[in-house]
């Protein structure tokens, strides 16, 4: 019969070892990150957001082509107004409340919740910035120039109304879980699309100041969520990808796509039947409706944009 003796000494650097081993630091499920290029997207699209911005500005207020089509879409509204105008007249008057009612109760509950106060702090420091600097450019940027076009001189880009409304959709985008934020995205761009049509159709805006609303909140979006997603490494922050939950199913992404592509041939025909040539017609509402597409238009490529990039750049588990 033979003895093995045990060094005692391997018996405490074994206990040591254990001691250092700490469950967070194993690899695991748990350990998120963001995926490559994170950074450098949300700075193009950031860019993108604001060289729209400047070029819808210098198309639509700087040029003649640009100033006609606009305003031809504000006075032929006047068609529509009768019917319409008494239910978007209302939904303006409530407008300010329903947003800033909508933003408060989900950013507050997300925040209580989930105790993420950094990341309340950052989306509603977005939204206001968003409705300061819409103030700043209604105030600084020159008004329209006379282009033989008979319109209000007044600068009236972007449209206050369109970026309360926007602003406090993206506020609670920023603030939902990803498995929430294509629905999220889909439900608060429809609002804010919504909003904005009202704007035209009550002949408060023009769809350009519309439009530049949107980019307006994307500007200030775009950076608010990169510093959430770079900074929150909390296990809420991560997905399985479209489709693991109902709140992000395919379908949020591709129904605003859908939307945006009706509208955008609705554009065209509205357009192809008051240009010149063979079959030309007097145009009642051609410009309206344009006008209108170009909202809708505009309203889900954001959507869908940002939804997109959003999803791309969410923590994963490794």
């Amino acid at each position: 019969m033979t003895f093995q003796l045990r060094d005692p000494r391997r018996k405490k650097q074994g206990r040591q070892q254990q001691g250092r081993q700490k469950p967070g630091r194993q690899p695991s499920a748990g350990r998120m990150r963001l995926a490559a290029g994170t950074g450098f997207l949300f700075a193009v699209a950031t860019l993108a957001c604001a060289t729209g911005l400047a070029a819808t500005y210098y198309y639509f207020v700087r040029t003649t082509t640009g100033q006609f089509i606009d305003e031809s879409a504000l006075v032929e509204a006047v068609e529509i107004h009768g019917p319409a105008g008494k239910v978007t007249t209302r939904f303006l008057d409530w407008l300010p409340t329903i947003s800033l009612v909508m933003a408060a109760v989900v950013v507050l509950l997300v925040t209580v919740i989930h105790r993420r106060w950094r990341d309340a702090g950052i989306a509603v420091t977005a939204c206001i910035a968003a409705n300061i600097a819409t103030q700043v450019l209604k105030a600084l940027l020159p008004v329209r120039p006379d282009r033989g076009v008979e319109t209000l001189e007044l600068n009236s880009l972007p449209s206050g109304h369109t970026t309360l409304a926007a602003s406090a959709a993206a506020a609670v985008f920023l603030m939902a879980s990803p498995r929430w934020r294509p629905l999220a995205g889909f439900v608060g761009g429809t609002f804010a699309i919504a909003s904005g049509m009202s704007t035209l159709v009550n002949q408060w805006h023009r769809p350009a100041d519309v439009v530049a609303a949107f980019l307006v909140v994307g500007c200030f979006t775009i950076p608010a969520g990169w510093l959430i997603l770079r900074n929150d490494g909390r296990e809420w922050n991560v997905w399985d990808g479209f489709d693991g939950h109902w709140g992000s199913a395919r379908l949020w992404i591709g129904l605003p796509a859908v939307l945006g592509l009706a509208s955008a041939a609705v554009s065209v025909y509205s357009l192809v039947m008051i240009a010149p040539g063979i079959g030309q017609e007097a145009s009642t509402t051609n410009y309206f409706w344009a006008g209108i597409s170009l909202i809708v238009i505009a309203g889900y490529l954001a959507t869908v944009a940002t939804t997109s990039l959003f999803a791309y750049a969410v923590r994963r588990r490794d």
